[in-house]
């Protein structure tokens, strides 16, 4: 897969179930060394978010802490202590672990493949932000998400790389803001890329910037996306 990317100077890719061409298992754990040495990744031909984590591990080079792609997993709706598991079945970057992986073989019950292995561990914690690339037909819009990374409890059921968010200003408020927004479930995920970079970037590309963080609300959020179309269609 190296030199695949590598011949086609290639910063970033995305990989389906349905299009491995003989491979007698997924590439989870290709995808995992691939992203730590700094290339963009997204699932399911998710090509939007390969280009977020290639983006954010340009922006991170050199910085430890680690850059990653994630998907919303689970939640956990308990009302005193709500929280987004981040996780996926295989391709979480280890540049973002708080200790040492540990390399597992598991079943995979979709797919029709082998048994793959993957770097299993838990994210390190730190305030944090989640980003999202979202196509609004004709224009790109960037959703930033401030989070803080919280300690997670040992999930030995649970044979995959793991990271425990508590998205600002909190759960509720987030979660009806990323709706609001249009939010995907996949993103970029960093403890070291800033909010103000993201910002700067998407200034320079011509992409639409929201961010939810500590102080965002709701319906504030529904008139800034309004005043935003009205910008774009009036082409300000």
């Amino acid at each position: 897969m190296r030199k695949f990317l590598e011949a086609g100077d290639f910063g970033a890719y995305t990989d389906t179930f349905q299009d491995l061409h003989g491979l007698p298992q997924l590439p989870g754990l290709a995808s995992q060394r691939l992203m730590a040495s700094g290339y963009g990744f997204g699932a399911e031909g998710d090509w939007k978010t390969a280009c977020i984590v290639r983006a954010m591990k340009v922006m991170a080079a050199g910085i430890p802490g680690g850059v990653s792609f994630l998907e919303d997993y689970t939640y956990n709706l308990d009302p005193a202590n709500p929280a987004v598991l981040s996780a996926h079945m295989l391709e979480i970057c280890p540049s973002i672990a708080k200790d040492k992986p540990r390399l597992e073989v598991h079943p995979l019950g979709i797919g029709g493949k082998d048994d793959p292995a993957r770097l299993v561990f838990t994210g390190a914690p730190g305030p944090a932000i989640n980003v999202t690339l979202v196509d609004m037909g004709g224009r790109m819009r960037m959703i930033v998400n401030e989070v803080d990374t919280i300690e997670a409890k040992p999930m030995p059921k649970l044979p995959v790389a793991r990271v425990l968010l508590k998205p600002r200003p909190d759960f509720a408020r987030a979660a009806e803001c990323w709706i609001i927004a249009g939010g995907a479930h996949h993103s970029g995920y960093s403890r070291i890329v800033k909010t103000e970079w993201m910002r700067d970037w998407a200034e320079m590309a011509g992409i639409e910037f929201l961010l939810i963080g500590a102080k965002t609300e709701p319906e504030e959020l529904r008139k800034e996306i309004r005043w935003n179309e009205a910008a774009y269609r009036l082409g300000l």
